[in-house]
Parts: C-alpha cells; structure tokens; sequence
C-alpha cells in the first residue's frame, strides 16, 4: 500500500491497520517512495518464512510456487572424467 506524507497524516489510523494486517505501507513524497513501514516484529526471532516472504515482497528474490527439483541424471562411468581431460586440453 502507498500513502503520501500528508494522506499518512490524514489517516494515521487507517495505515496503522493496515500494517496490524501485516502489509507493508510505503510513504511517498511527491510520488518517490521515502519510507517504508513494517510489522513489529516484537522480541522473537524472525522465522526463516517470514523473511522470505518479506525479502520476496521487497522484489530481492523470487519464489516459486512448487519447490525446485532437479531432474535425474545419469552418468555413464568414466563419462566425467574424460570430459574434464578433453575440456583441460
């Protein structure tokens, strides 16, 4: 949620609510974004979810809906090794 400075003032509580809601509230002023308000996270430690939540929400990384598998491999044996030569060379 995006609120200016003086939309902030005008609705203090209104803002309030919405980070008891656990939304992060952005202030602008003049359109550029100058702070960011957050849930209180009180004296507990943060949970290695909620920080991925929140850096996800900060656009710092992306998640995925289904985790990350990798695809089975096989290798033929030797396979790796004569590749590491021939790239060496």
């Amino acid at each position: 949620m995006k609120y200016s400075v003086y939309e902030t003032k005008a609705r203090l509580s209104e803002v309030i609510r919405n980070v008891k809601a656990r939304r992060r509230v952005i202030i602008t002023e003049r359109g550029v974004p100058v702070a960011e308000i957050i849930p209180y996270a009180g004296d507990r430690p943060e949970l290695l979810s909620d920080r991925i939540v929140r850096l996800a929400r900060l656009g710092m990384i992306v998640t995925r809906k289904e985790p990350f598998r990798a695809a089975p491999v096989s290798v033929r044996p030797g396979a790796v090794a004569r590749f590491l030569r021939e790239d060496r060379d």
